[in-house]
């Protein structure tokens, strides 16, 4: 049976061997490589005005927390493609892991302009998003898909906030911020469609909780 992968038309279906060497590829490109995007960065099109040194290094911060969560995407991603039923399931997954490699490009980009570095965290982010995103695949399809769109649902609301942090000069940031936003948004409508099922109210309050405790580590280590 022939399949898509990464785009590209193969002849047969992956085995469960390839999909761990692909997730195992993913992680190192994601934690050490040099993340490339398909698309442009918005940031292209603003100018890249000087910010004040606490300006810079605020944004820096902001921009920081916000690779470490795309880190995080491409693990949940992953780790859920991995144990996803569905053929249909397993490919959007695939497919939103994509567009939220140009997410961790474009972050990585601004933050190398800003002077700032990656989150010395982010192995740990990894690992336990992949083992999260793992988890939630193995409970079954209507539940991941429903963990899908509740963690977008998280992460829109999470970068409103850091839209409204960011100085007011940063039209860079702000722009690829934005952009990030409306895709997020879009993935999760798109997991909701699918047949999400609405997870039982603990599990967003933990997941909120879990997430302010990344978004502060980051912003600092």
């Amino acid at each position: 049976m022939s399949v898509r992968h990464n785009g590209v038309q193969t002849g047969r279906r992956h085995t469960v061997a390839d999909q761990f060497v692909a997730a195992a590829d993913q992680a190192l490109r994601s934690l050490i490589g040099t993340p490339t995007a398909a698309r442009s960065n918005p940031a292209s099109q603003q100018d890249d005005v000087v910010l004040r040194a606490t300006e810079r290094r605020h944004a820096a911060r902001l921009m920081r927390v916000n690779h470490s969560g795309e880190v995080a995407a491409q693990a949940l991603y992953q780790g859920q493609a991995l144990t996803a039923r569905l053929d249909n399931v397993r490919d959007s997954m695939e497919q939103s892991a994509a567009e939220e490699s140009d997410h961790l490009a474009w972050c990585e980009q601004r933050l190398s302009e800003l002077g700032g570095h990656r989150s010395l965290l982010n192995p740990l982010w990894y690992a336990g998003s992949f083992a999260i995103g793992a988890i939630a695949g193995i409970a079954g399809d209507r539940w991941s898909l429903g963990f899908v769109a509740e963690t977008e649902r998280q992460v829109v609301r999470h970068l409103d906030g850091h839209l409204n942090r960011l100085p007011e000069r940063d039209e860079r940031s702000r722009a690829i911020l934005t952009q990030m936003r409306s895709d997020e948004a879009e993935h999760g409508e798109k997991a909701s469609r699918a047949g999400g099922q609405e997870l039982p109210r603990p599990v967003p309050e933990l997941m909120t909780a879990v997430s302010s405790i990344m978004t502060r580590a980051a912003y600092w280590i």
